[in-house]
């Protein structure tokens, strides 16, 4: 259901605030029109429950920013490409654009009160408060993000004695333990992840962490992966593992330098799989995270230039 013409009092109009786009329309819609004022890009689908909840609020909270942003709607089954080279795997999400580039983001059905604080924090505003166990959540993101993983994994039990099937909780102290090489920890905590959860943002991403550091178990030591590289720096498959590996030190720019490398020489290679990576990685470190934000502006470059 659009609601591009209900509402709205001032100039610019709702229809100009709020609009939907094509693959073609994209770059002038979004990155061209970006350089003028803040964009959010809302990837959604008919089928998707979520995106139903989601857009309504999104199309207030931009009207009620009085023109500061703008709102662009994409439907990933019209137009698959673009939210598919962006590494969009999940909807509903939603990607901010300033300045021509990828800058912010979220997924999932959020609460209108955390969309207006998006938006203030995106448009230079105070942000608004948000739900006493989404502000726990929170503190315990910050403390996390702050380098104490068991700080911000008591803050996560905390919820879970309140709510012991608190997805965002349970995924947080999962990556809590994947933070600290606790891998089967953390699957353990993912398995209190009910089935049909699964396909939760924040579970996604543990659970790419978890396949990722799986998958560099198995690759040799970063230093001869170095060599094989530095002897041949069309080997890609050896900068694909070394990228692998390097992410899993925690080196997160030099892998996405690696893999946009070989996007760059052979977009082609392993049928787009140095692409495909460079998606996983940004599922496990998550949308709002800098190496992600600055590694999809970089892959956006390369894709729309």
């Amino acid at each position: 259901m659009t609601i591009l013409e209900q509402g709205g009092a001032a100039a610019p109009q709702p229809s100009d605030l709020i609009k939907d786009t094509t693959t073609q329309s994209f770059v002038q819609d979004v990155i061209e029109e970006s350089k003028r004022q803040p964009v959010l890009i809302d990837f959604w689908a008919p089928w998707c429950g979520p995106c139903k909840q989601l857009t309504p609020l999104l199309e207030k909270a931009v009207r009620n920013a009085k023109g500061k942003v703008r709102l662009v709607k994409m439907n990933i089954d019209d137009h698959p490409s673009i939210p598919g080279q962006m590494g969009i795997q999940s909807i509903p999400a939603v990607i901010a654009f300033v300045n021509g580039q990828p800058a912010d983001g979220f997924m999932g059905a959020v609460p209108e009160s955390q969309i207006a604080a998006f938006i203030d924090k995106l448009t230079a505003g105070m942000p608004g408060g948000e739900p006493s166990v989404e502000e726990i959540l929170k503190e315990a993101e910050a403390v996390f993000a702050e380098g104490d993983p068991a700080g911000a994994a008591a803050i996560y039990a905390e919820v879970l004695n309140v709510d012991a099937g608190s997805i965002p909780a349970l995924a947080g102290l999962a990556r809590c333990y994947m933070s600290t090489g606790a891998i089967e920890q953390a699957k353990q905590t993912l398995a209190l992840v009910p089935e049909a959860k699964r396909s939760d943002a924040a579970v996604s991403a543990v659970q790419a962490s978890i396949d990722l550091a799986e998958q560099a178990s198995a690759l040799g030591p970063v230093a001869e992966l170095e060599q094989k590289v530095a002897a041949d720096p069309l080997d890609h498959q050896a900068r694909f593992d070394l990228a692998t590996a390097l992410n899993a030190a925690g080196k997160r720019a030099e892998a996405t330098d690696h893999l946009l490398e070989i996007v760059k020489r052979d977009r082609k290679w392993d049928e787009d799989g140095a692409r495909k990576q460079l998606v996983q990685f940004f599922e496990a470190w998550g949308p709002t995270d800098d190496a992600t934000i600055e590694g999809r502006k970089r892959l956006s470059t390369i894709l729309f230039s």
